[in-house]
């Protein structure tokens, strides 16, 4: 049994490779998907098609692009894992929390204890809360795991 795990969230920390990489030293069957993680060019995705120079609309635009893939990768996946970093406010991150709940799609949350209480909504529907990437791949590893030995 594999799993699709779509790892959402902060863009700024290495989080995603060492979840991958752990999980690869480990051989566990897992195929990870994720957002455009290139700043740059997620805020650039709808550049080819408005060109009115106003913010809002290239971000309206490029957002709709993007959301394609957030939307398609989550509703394919088996699992979501959703990191809030503690220097910028995630609210694509709280929104995919939101997305998952809605599709009743699975998922755990990764951030540090000091921000439990702007996150309390967002965790109480999670299946877990973790702190670390090490606790993700733990998490992962159980879940891939054979049935019950007798």
């Amino acid at each position: 049994m594999g799993l699709t795990v779509y790892l959402s969230g902060e863009i700024h920390t290495g989080w995603r490779d060492e979840i991958t990489s752990g999980c690869r030293r480990r051989n566990l069957d897992v195929t990870f998907t994720s957002p455009v993680t290139d700043h740059e060019a997620s805020d650039a995705a709808g550049d080819h098609l408005h060109q009115s120079g106003i913010p809002f609309w290239r971000d309206h635009v490029s957002a709709k692009l993007n959301a394609i893939r957030t939307k398609t990768l989550i509703e394919m996946s088996d699992l979501v894992v959703i990191r809030f970093g503690d220097t910028y406010k995630q609210w694509n991150a709280a929104f995919d929390a939101g997305y998952c709940a809605a599709l009743g799609t699975p998922y755990i949350t990764l951030h540090g204890e000091n921000i439990i209480h702007p996150l309390k909504e967002v965790d109480a529907a999670a299946m877990a809360w973790a702190t670390t990437t090490e606790q993700v791949i733990e998490i992962l590893a159980y879940l891939l795991r054979d049935g019950v030995q007798y």
